[in-house]
């Protein structure tokens, strides 16, 4: 009898120990690199002695989760772009969460309305203007490069990646379904060339004198300013100037890199007290700077590069209402041909 006690409560606390094993690890699917998330989860196990478990899923990651299904390890996802984080929503892979410091630390419209995901860092959607060839004042807006002088001389990725996509479906917010599809195909009428590449190659299209403006987002400014691999991308970068779009009117689009919990987690609250963490000011100031992101906490100081462009006046349409307009904003792409 005494044996069989001995038995129960050996093998109880070992279940106990296990559990409070298990409680201090949390399971990360992410987007984003490992050289940008290295010093963050260094720094989040050093201050609460929960130790993250990194995927690094550059692409696939929706799937995954999908086949994994209750099965899945992953206690939350990291991504970038609205779009991304949108898509996982709708395919019923994350779950609510609730915290009062991601709601302090977190504008409204950069986090889902009921708690679906978080943004944690932003970026514009800005055009990269040729320093000479294009005189000030000559765009200005979004609109702008859909006008008659603009006329073969933008350059720009694929009309159906997720910055585009996602770009697009905030003209939608502004204009209504009729005006975005007006801009679109207006835009695609003053291509210099078919959509092509990713957004340092627009800038390398202004640089070789195949157009005078681009789209791109403002951190590919900071990464080849800096690019010491490849320093021909400095010579691009020092070809343009960044300008911030509609400052007179809605602001510039504005997007977010993000996290949200998943269905299964199994470590639903240290995956919570992860995504605050990354909303505070160390992990802001880490995770912005080394990726020439904008902190989405106020307050926090911006890398002196980034902090160069300027300041400007950002779009404050809802990104959920963004994410929720993404599929007529691809049916528009699809109906004027942008790609063809």
């Amino acid at each position: 009898m005494k044996n069989t006690i001995f038995s129960i409560l050996i093998g109880a606390v070992a279940l106990l120990m296990l559990s409070e094993a298990m409680a201090q690890e949390v399971n990360l699917y992410s987007a984003r690199q490992p050289f940008l998330m290295k010093p963050l989860l260094k720094a989040f196990t050093g201050k609460t002695g929960i130790k993250v478990n990194m995927v690094y899923l550059k692409k696939g990651m929706l799937e995954r989760l999908r086949s994994e299904g209750v099965n899945s390890p992953a206690d939350l996802i990291l991504t970038a772009d609205i779009g991304n984080l949108h898509d996982h929503v709708k395919a019923g892979l994350l779950q609510a969460s609730r915290s009062p410091i991601l709601v302090k630390n977190i504008p409204a419209q950069y986090r889902h309305p009921d708690g679906l995901w978080y943004g944690l860092t932003t970026r514009a959607r800005v055009i990269y203007a040729h320093k000479t060839r294009v005189k000030p004042g000559e765009v200005t807006s979004y609109e702008d490069l859909t006008k008659p002088h603009m006329k073969g001389r933008v350059c720009i990725r694929s009309g159906k990646h997720v910055y585009n996509i996602s770009l697009l479906a905030s003209i939608i917010a502004a204009h209504g379904a009729a005006g975005a599809e007006k801009w679109a195909a207006g835009l695609k009428a003053n291509l210099a060339r078919k959509p092509q590449g990713n957004d340092r190659a627009q800038v390398k299209g202004v640089y070789h004198g195949e157009c005078d403006v681009a789209l791109g987002n403002t951190y590919y400014m900071g990464k080849m300013q800096t690019n010491e691999k490849n320093k021909v991308q400095k010579e691009w970068a020092k070809s343009v100037d960044v300008i911030f779009p509609n400052q007179g009117d809605r602001g510039t689009h504005v997007n977010i890199s993000g996290a949200g919990v998943t269905k299964n987690a199994k470590n639903r609250v240290n995956a919570v007290k992860f995504i605050e963490f990354l909303s505070s000011d160390a992990a802001q100031k880490i995770y912005a700077e080394d990726n020439f992101e904008y902190p989405i906490k106020e307050g926090v100081a911006m890398h002196p590069l980034v902090a160069s462009w300027g300041k400007f006046k950002s779009d404050d349409v809802h990104l959920s209402k963004v994410a929720e307009l993404r599929s007529e904003a691809s049916k528009i792409m699809d109906r004027v041909r942008f790609n063809n």
